[in-house]
């Protein structure tokens, strides 16, 4: 359990640009920073950092939060574990108490498994450097292949002993459980039911994920036994904390590098890695041989766009290489290729140049993709129909771009180098466009056709979704005689004095607000959310200067007040609990000397309370004060009558729904359907004031 005062502190100290710096490429803007979100497939910048609120957001998603938040949703950590993250990089001392067995249990299976990697990592670490056989097998092997002390530390290599059961048994004399040893891969269950280590005999490459966190490991034979073997490397398996087309061997080590140079290579193998970061080349990531995903992609495009592929210059590099264009430029990057000389690899290439002569070489050698591609499938070949086919693969990897001016570019260059009239690859070009977005709607109707078919306001769990209206009363009853209060049973007259807009005029400028403030966020608001919203903004700003109380005192009531007030006098609660805390806190802080709601709620020690201030309060927050909206006491006054009005009507309309649904079965027993038609008449009363007072024409059914 983390103390008040020490999430404060760590709260304090994180920069979030630094924090966000680690997994994103930020570029400054204005006061704020702007880079690729990291939580969906994001083509142009949309996610904002601003130094000033210690916040982030996604204008496209809505995902973000403080340094906290970001940590959770990007690592999947929990609250506590997100803490411990940020201490740790600061040098935060966290004093906790001992978790009991009943807490140890709670602990997240993903943790557990994020755990015994870690231990793993450290244990085939210190048998390389200090067991007998890893000194003599494992590091006589690093060594042979020119590997210094100081990288073997970067990138945690180590060595599993030939005992199929000596790590296994190590784990278990530890505390580790035989379960998470065998859902992370280190160890399977043979026939017997006995546990074996599937590393043995194999030196050690940990897959250090973006974050640092060892999620995987790979294992090389190192005896005779890689005479004619086929598989000299042995990967973990797909587990809950690593997915091979989600992970990039050396992006840990690369990340820092990648965003300074603005440039990634994209190797082959681990050794590649090494020897290159031996050289001096840091900026350097492999996928190991498989095809490129485009999870794997969105990673690299985060620091960012430039890429090189850096293959052998044998047939299998060259099919790495093809395999890797189409993907990466569908994505936005700008693909280079570079094969080195036949019976190089970056690896024996590294061991021959320094990293100047290195990267003269690969500005000297690189090729943009259209010259490679044309080498590759149309040198030497005659036959018209096969010569047909290339340029057609060739088109179509320029018709994956997305930006028109750069497709512009390649086709010209195309024609130039094709010896082919521009006019006819614009067509067969724009023919493969039409069928991209003839299969790309399609899916989305596809995908349309399967939601329709779930329940209108259920997901698939179920679960009513976080759209749905969130209005409610504190109890099912309106009155003692049946009637709601009149809505402006608290406020001051002066409040109603003007006419009121009608409910979709209401919503109409709520809508423009928020045009203004995001064209791009999916998220919609509720009448709740912008109630809370205005708490969080302007909770403490006072709405009415001279209010004369019971006892003939004069007092101010801040926003937070009134909305509190008014909704008490009817009884009336937000359906999400978090919502009525943070009115309640708005209330209690709402007159202390320099209190800003704002800045309270953002930062508030509770993840909850903080993300969601975050959340709404977010679009207002990036834009430029040109575009922000500016409220008057008068206009601030207007908004949380329209809104409290809103929430009534709203309030009403959903009783009226529940009364139709109990009459409806309520059938056979006439007395019953008696009372609730009589509940139903006042209760459609009701609604037709808050119309009026709304200033609505609306049709009662």
């Amino acid at each position: 359990m983390i103390d008040r005062t020490t999430i404060e502190r760590i709260k304090d100290t994180a920069d979030i640009v630094d924090v966000v710096s680690e997994f994103v490429s930020l570029k400054k803007v204005g006061a704020n920073y702007r880079g690729l979100c990291p939580f969906h497939n994001d083509h142009t910048p949309s996610f904002y950092v601003s130094p000033s609120r210690r916040t982030c957001h996604c204008f496209v998603c809505g995902e973000g939060g403080d340094s906290v938040g970001f940590i959770m949703k990007h690592e999947q950590m929990t609250y506590p574990d997100a803490l411990r993250w940020l201490a740790n990089r600061y040098n935060i001392e966290i004093e906790e108490r001992q978790l009991t067995e009943e807490q140890k249990k709670e602990q997240s299976e993903r943790e557990a498994m994020f755990i015994v990697n870690e231990w793993a990592a450290g244990y085939f670490k210190d048998i390389l450097e200090k067991d007998i056989d890893g000194r003599a097998i494992g590091m006589q092997y690093f060594r042979q292949r020119g590997i210094r002390d100081d990288i073997m530390q970067r990138f945690r290599l180590g060595f599993c002993l030939n005992d199929r059961q000596a790590m296994s048994k190590a784990a278990v004399a530890k505390g580790y459980k035989e379960e998470y040893l065998i859902k992370t891969g280190l160890c399977y269950r043979k026939d017997n039911g006995e546990l074996a280590d599937r590393f043995a005999g194999r030196a050690i490459f940990p897959w250090i994920g973006v974050s640092g966190k060892v999620v995987a490991f790979g294992g090389r034979v190192l005896d005779a036994r890689t005479k004619g073997v086929n598989q000299k490397y042995v990967n973990s398996p797909d587990s809950d904390v690593y997915h091979k087309d989600r992970e990039l061997y050396g992006i840990f080590q690369a990340k820092k590098a990648i965003a300074r140079e603005n440039c990634v290579y994209m190797v082959e193998g681990y050794t590649d890695v090494i020897s290159m970061h031996q050289c001096g080349i840091e900026n350097v990531v492999a996928n190991s041989g498989t095809a490129l995903s485009e999870y794997q992609v969105h990673i690299l495009h985060r620091f960012t766009a430039n890429i090189v592929l850096l293959y052998d210059g044998d047939e299998a590099g060259i099919k790495a290489a093809l395999r890797g264009t189409d993907m990466l430029l569908k994505e936005g990057m700008n693909v280079k290729v570079l094969l080195l000389p036949d019976g190089d690899d970056p690896d024996s290439f590294a061991k021959k140049h320094n990293a100047e002569e290195f990267r003269k070489y690969i500005s000297e050698h690189q090729t943009d993709f259209i010259e490679f591609k044309t080498k590759v499938l149309l040198e030497g070949v005659e036959d018209p129909v096969k010569r047909s086919e290339a340029i057609s693969s060739i088109i179509k990897s320029v018709s994956v771009i997305g930006d028109p001016i750069i497709r512009a570019t390649y086709i010209q260059a195309c024609a130039s180098r094709l010896g082919i009239q521009e006019q006819i690859l614009i067509a067969k070009m724009n023919d493969n466009i039409r069928e991209y977005r003839s299969e790309q709607r399609k899916e989305e109707e596809r995908k349309r056709r399967n939601s329709s078919a779930m329940p209108q306001n259920f997901n698939s769990t179920g679960q009513q979704p976080t759209g749905a209206k969130q209005v409610r009363g504190g109890n099912d009853s309106i009155g003692d005689d049946g009637n709601m209060p009149p809505p402006d049973a608290f406020l001051p007259p002066e409040a109603f004095s003007k006419p009121q807009p009608s409910e979709t005029q209401t919503a109409e400028t709520e809508r423009r607000s928020d045009a203004a403030t995001s064209t791009t966020n999916k998220v919609k608001e509720t009448v709740s959310d912008l109630i809370i919203k205005n708490v969080i903004i302007h909770g403490h700003e006072i709405l009415y200067d001279k209010v004369e109380t019971e006892d003939g005192n004069m007092t101010s009531l801040t926003l937070a007040e009134v909305i509190s007030y008014d909704l008490a006098a009817d009884n009336l609660t937000f359906s999400l609990p978090i919502y009525n805390r943070i009115l309640k806190e708005a209330v209690s802080h709402s007159h202390e000397e320099g209190f800003n709601a704002e800045q309270y709620f953002t930062l508030h020690p509770e993840y909850e309370i903080s993300s969601i201030a975050i959340r709404l309060t977010a679009n207002d927050v990036f834009l430029s004060k040109s575009l922000q909206i500016k409220h008057t006491e008068e206009a601030l006054r207007d908004k949380v009558v329209h809104l409290l009005l809103d929430f009534r009507y709203e309030y009403i309309t959903a009783k009226l729904a529940r009364l139709r649904t109990d009459i409806a079965l309520a059938a056979g027993d006439a007395h019953r359907q008696k009372e609730l038609m009589t509940e139903l008449q006042q209760m459609q009363k009701v609604r037709s004031a808050v119309a009026k007072k709304i200033g609505s024409s609306i049709t009662i059914r």
